[in-house]
């Protein structure tokens, strides 16, 4: 018989708090598992993949031929150990080829990445918490480079390990919050996905009272350890709502002794029920998979790049300057089908309409695509209205009041308009939302006026078929179609509060709203978003 021994695997090990003990329990780190739409890599690259069942963890990764042995075995996840200051045991196996191979013979592979651990905590190598978000950025860029080494392409999830800890040093929990908002906005930055793995009792509920916190970019996907021997992802300690559906992964029981094909492995146990995020669909500015918010600052002119993170905002970053004289943006999505999302804007001296090349960061040249634009209002993208995969430009006439759909060109022109509705001037802040409602066509929402009215609008060959989506929103200004922000595989909507300039998403469902949160605050300052 081939006996794997491991009896140091985990160090730290994946630290497990028993239900109703107070003592601290010790084992490895599973993985969750995630999955992106890939746009420019391999898919069979890009791991976990979509998964329901059970897992398992090991802290050397096992030779091939053990992993074919475990072919026969409940088992169709397993957890590598791809990096960190703390990783317990060398990987002489673990390879770009090793990857490879077990993907290709079936296998989900979650990556872990085990650094440094909670300032409070036990362990040799530990956060310092007035360095902790340097430091989360760092352990990230480190997971992203291990990553692509092994061949796992963006899109994949990276998980962090971080072993329980004391849950009443308060600068040490703020320490962990602000490592891992770094982790997750580093790992997000380079294309691949956020989890977050620890105690139930410790780390994951320390998550859990921060779900909402304005600011914080929490991980994509939860591991929670709690060694009930039950193979469920519900768990008491964690609403129902948060990271659901198919965000999760159960570790629920620790190190013991399997055997499947002649080979024994001490493993931990896991089941998941994991499914891949949405694709944002539309405005992703820098390219990685993330929806994004741009804007103008009244006062000076200057444009403005805010990454988003699936609840939160970064802060602002400049990229361009002397845009005053613009008094209409648009992010018109990818025009010139480069990659990259394009901004087109209208010059108030004169109504020429200009197209700025996207880069991911900022703009190229730009090109004059129009004149005479003074006399169009709501200049709005609508995404590909006419089919051709080309993005298009929506605009009301002023002095008729008649809806126009301005076909884009790949040439970066626009053609002849159209003409799809009538007796528009009773609307403003138009908003062009994607597939809202999944019928296959771009839709669009607007608010009436006089009476705060929010109305939707189906898109339909050839026009739009309209109807109330809510009341009272007077108070927002600058509505925004941001894509799915929170990639859960729902078209969502931004907007700033007039009364006190928060940027809030409104979570689309498909039908209306099923609730919204803060993103940023201070946009009062700023006009428009695009």
């Amino acid at each position: 018989m081939n006996v794997l021994q491991g009896a140091h695997r985990r160090v730290p090990r994946r630290s497990s708090f028993a239900a109703a003990a107070a003592a601290v329990v010790v084992t490895v780190v599973a993985g969750i598992a995630i999955w992106f739409t890939v746009r420019s890599a391999d898919a069979a690259t890009v791991q976990p993949g979509a998964y329901t069942g059970l897992g398992f963890d090991t802290c050397t990764a096992p030779s091939s031929a053990a992993m074919k042995a475990w072919k026969e075995s409940p088992y169709r996840a397993i957890g590598i150990y791809i990096g960190g200051v703390s990783r317990g045991c060398q990987q002489p196996n673990l390879t770009a080829a090793w990857v490879s191979e077990q993907q290709q013979n079936g296998w989900h592979l979650l990556p872990i990445y085990v650094g440094l651990q909670a300032s409070c905590s036990t362990h040799s190598s530990r956060i310092g918490n007035s360095q902790a978000a340097a430091q989360g950025r760092n352990a990230g860029s480190d997971a992203v480079t291990q990553a692509g080494t092994l061949g796992l392409a963006p899109n994949s999830l990276l998980i962090y390990d971080m072993e329980a800890y004391p849950d009443t040093d308060a600068a040490c929990k703020a320490g962990v919050m602000a490592f891992m908002k770094a982790w997750t906005i580093r790992v997000h930055e380079a294309g691949y996905a956020s989890g977050y793995y620890s105690s139930a009792s410790s780390g994951v509920k320390q998550q859990v009272d921060d779900y909402s916190a304005d600011g914080y970019a929490r991980p994509d996907y939860v591991d929670f350890a709690r060694w009930d021997h039950i193979g469920s992802v519900t768990d008491v300690g964690i609403p129902a709502a948060y990271w659901a559906p198919g965000r999760r992964i159960k570790q629920y029981a620790g190190g013991h002794d399997e055997t499947y094909g002649g080979v024994t492995i001490n493993i931990d146990t896991d089941y998941l029920d994991v499914t891949p995020l949405a694709s944002v669909g539309i405005s992703d500015f820098t390219g990685n998979g993330f929806a994004d918010v741009l804007a103008r600052t009244t006062s000076n002119g200057q444009l403005s790049l805010f990454p988003g993170h699936a609840s939160a905002l970064e802060p602002g970053r400049l990229v361009a300057t002397g845009w005053s004289v613009m008094n209409s943006i648009i992010r018109i999505g990818d025009l010139n089908r480069d990659g990259h999302e394009d901004v087109i804007a209208r010059q108030a001296s004169n109504g020429a309409l200009w197209f700025y090349p996207g880069t991911g960061a900022g703009f190229g040249k730009r090109k004059q695509i129009g004149s005479g634009w003074n006399s169009m209002r709501e200049l709005t993208p609508i995404g590909d209205f006419t089919g051709d995969g080309v993005p298009d430009l929506l605009a009301i006439q002023t002095n008729t009041a008649a809806l126009y759909v301005y076909p884009g060109r790949a040439g970066v022109s626009l053609g002849a308009r159209i003409q799809v509705a009538t007796k528009w001037g009773a609307m403003s802040d138009l908003a062009g939302v994607g597939d809202f409602d999944r019928n296959g066509h771009p839709d669009l929402v607007g608010k009436v006026t006089s009476t705060g009215e929010l109305r939707f609008y189906s898109g339909r060959a050839g026009g739009f078929l309209g109807r109330r989506l809510a009341t009272g929103w007077g108070d927002r200004r600058d509505l925004l179609g941001v894509g799915d922000f929170d990639r859960d595989g729902y078209q969502d909507l931004a907007a700033i509060s007039k009364t006190n300039g928060d940027l809030r998403v409104y979570r689309g469902n498909g039908t209306g709203f099923q609730g919204d949160f803060r993103i940023g605050v201070g946009f009062g300052t700023r006009s428009p978003l695009f």
